[in-house]
């Protein structure tokens, strides 16, 4: 029997689980949740002859934990690049929450002689759990139930951190994720395990999220070698390169607000 999801489709809407709650506010959706949606929703409309190169997430607005409909088009169509934006609204569905921009190229079988040599070491087998928690409670939350975190470096101290996430559970009903929804879903935690700043003094959440694939993702496993970098503006940002067990094969930027809990 599949675990439950985190998202559950209603019609043409998706209803998410408790599993896709975000750290900041337990009435919000995390980012990852709602790439790895816009992530299924842009793969579904370019095809399996297609692979997304670039997905970018404009979060406008708190997702909560409520029903989400998605509208997708095509401004961009062509035989070898695909332009889609994926909008996604919440609550009474016409509230707009997300705004997605994905592009992807027509897939072609050409060697190029080019290896990957750039891997995230140690691997996920020999990596270790979790060393923090977001939050003082054990509530089902993206971060926990959702999504498994091995740490192959940091987390247990500021600054960069190197980490292998994995898919829990399916992202809408007992559909196998595919690689660029995982990836999608692990992009968004560079900001959260590179911290530089205390959980308990500050909140660094991400407006957008930009990721970008040299290939599709191998396996279940998403590595991310990830980098906060802080200002004194109110503002940062955070960069990962990501890898899976074959190596590298993409990055992802977040931009960084940057406020005290006291403020």
């Amino acid at each position: 029997m599949s675990p439950e999801p985190l998202y559950e489709p209603r019609g043409a809407d998706f209803s998410p689980t408790e599993h896709t709650r975000g750290p900041w506010d337990p009435r919000h959706q995390h980012g990852g949740a709602v790439a790895a949606l816009c992530a299924r929703a842009a793969e579904k409309a370019a095809g399996p002859e297609f692979c997304l190169t670039r997905l970018t997430l404009e979060l406008m607005r708190p997702v909560p934990l409520e029903r989400l409909a998605l509208d997708l088009v095509v401004p961009r169509p062509g035989r070898r690049v695909l332009g889609m934006t994926v909008s996604v609204s919440a609550g009474d569905l016409e509230t707009e929450v997300v705004r997605a921009h994905a592009v992807a190229v027509r897939r072609a079988d050409l060697p190029t002689g080019e290896g990957h040599e750039s891997y995230l070491e140690p691997g996920p087998e020999e990596s270790q759990g979790a060393p923090f928690e977001f939050g003082a409670d054990d509530a089902p939350a993206f971060h926990r139930t959702g999504m498994e975190l091995r740490f192959a470096d940091g987390g247990d101290r500021p600054g960069p951190a190197r980490v292998w996430f994995r898919l829990r559970r399916p992202v809408v009903g007992d559909e196998e994720p595919s690689g660029v929804q995982r990836a999608a879903a692990a992009s968004d935690f560079g900001n959260g395990v590179s911290w530089v700043l205390p959980f308990e003094e500050w909140i660094f959440l991400n407006p957008d999220l930009t990721l970008h694939l040299a290939r599709p993702p191998a396996g279940e496993w998403i590595g991310l070698d990830a980098h906060t970098l802080p200002s004194d503006q109110g503002m940062g940002m955070a960069e990962s390169a990501l890898y899976d067990e074959r190596g590298r094969l993409g990055r992802a930027v977040q931009s960084l607000l940057l406020q005290r809990r006291d403020t």
